[in-house]
């Protein structure tokens, strides 16, 4: 049996969306905050994170929506849709969409294989549009919030509790992510709780610490930072474009969703290609412990020995103690926590990094191809070699899925 939507789900998804509505209104707290404390720099540079993180997200699930199937659109008129992603609305709107499907499906008892194939459509988008939204507004938010709490050398309450929520949104959407494509596998291949654990604690541990080499970095170069940003993304576009993705339905999206993904990887780790990933995991994590180092190198030159910033020496030789137990962590999950040590088990392959094929893996199968998300079904390409006897026999059916993070 594939894993059915049930009131778990539902509860979480609930959870999300309240936390995306909450994530707004602490954005607007802080931006108001640093305007009627006289900074009206800070507070417009909230705010423009805010609307270029919203602006994207806003575009993605518009082109999405224009290339879905007329059976997944909402019964609305589409001038509303249109309307509510003009207002900025539309992510939101995605949401509670799927919170009456889910709710649906949980207490109307619609356990049609089409109504769980609609409300895991619907997850998927949610999913990715809410990890594109968090890299391009969290992530840059908390490393500005760091930046003026170190300088300031005092936390307001609504400082803190902006980096708190922007942390647990930054760990929790890449795995949210994570769970959300593997839910194409059958349910014994699904994450246990441990793993999960483990798969949030290392995208924490590796987080963390870029985030605050960035901070420190800040402190003295303010205006460097946005070079250092823009050199790096261009970087990680271009190495985003040399492998060759297929996840928009033209050309022109296509650079929208590159462009989005190598902000993603100016923080962690995110895989858009076929093969395997270790090599190019490995040249990754290579290339950003070195670029954090010679960040965190420049502050010490610049600023030790100064007593007013001394305090902040054991915190960043702590970062790299922390990125090193990041990768352990990693290492561990791979090698006795990942669901692939269960297919091994049982005489399967379940990631493209093995060396043999995948006819041990179930894969889950829709009845109705038009509820196939091609989208999550073009990174299950990516992440997955697919054996050719279960290509025939799920010729339209959703891949089964690696992360992609």
């Amino acid at each position: 049996m594939a894993p059915r939507f049930g009131a778990v789900q539902l509860a979480l998804a609930a959870l999300g969306t309240a936390a995306a509505v909450l994530d707004v209104l602490v954005d607007g707290w802080v931006a108001a905050e640093y305007a009627w404390g006289g900074q009206p720099g800070l507070a417009a540079l909230v705010l423009a994170l805010l609307a270029t993180a919203s602006v994207a997200t806003q575009a993605c699930s518009w082109l999405w929506y224009r290339s879905d199937p007329p059976a997944l659109h909402p019964d609305v008129p589409q001038w509303l849709v249109v309307l509510l992603h003009l207002l900025q609305l539309g992510f939101l709107f995605r949401c509670l969409h799927a919170l009456k499907v889910g709710w649906k499906v949980c207490w109307e008892k619609a356990e049609e294989e089409e109504e769980q194939s609609h409300i895991a459509f619907l997850s998927h988008d949610i999913s990715m549009l809410r990890l594109f939204e968090t890299f391009l507004e969290n992530a840059p938010q908390l490393t500005l919030l760091l930046y003026v709490i170190l300088q300031t050398n005092k936390a307001e309450p609504s400082q803190g509790l902006g980096i708190c929520t922007a942390f647990l949104c930054v760990a929790w959407s890449l795995l949210d992510y994570h769970k959300s494509l593997r839910s194409f596998l059958q349910h014994k291949y699904e994450l246990s709780w441990h793993s999960s654990i483990i798969y949030f604690l290392w995208n924490l541990f590796l987080i963390c610490p870029r985030i605050l080499v960035v901070a420190l970095f800040a402190l003295l170069w303010p205006y460097a930072v946005a070079v250092h940003f823009l050199l790096v993304w261009l970087a990680m576009f271009l190495w985003v474009s040399l492998q060759g993705t297929d996840f928009m339905e033209s050309s022109g999206p296509e650079q929208l969703y590159r462009a989005m993904v190598a902000v993603i990887l100016y923080f962690s780790w995110f895989n858009v290609a076929q093969g395997r990933t270790l090599y190019r995991s490995i040249i990754y994590h290579s290339f950003i412990l070195v670029d954090s180092t010679l960040l965190a190198l420049s502050w010490l030159w610049c600023r030790f020995p100064s007593d007013e910033s001394s305090y902040l020496v054991p915190l960043l030789s702590a970062t790299l103690p922390c990125y090193l137990l990041g990768l352990a962590l990693r290492v561990t999950y791979y090698k006795w926590l990942h669901p692939n040590v269960w297919v091994q088990q049982e005489g399967g392959y379940d990631v493209v990094d093995a060396n043999r094929g995948t006819d041990g893996l179930e894969f889950r199968s829709f009845s109705v191809p038009d509820l196939v998300n091609r989208r999550m079904q073009w990174l299950a390409q990516a992440q997955f070699s697919i054996s050719w006897p279960v290509r025939q026999r799920f010729p339209n059916g959703a891949a089964a899925l690696e992360s992609a993070v």
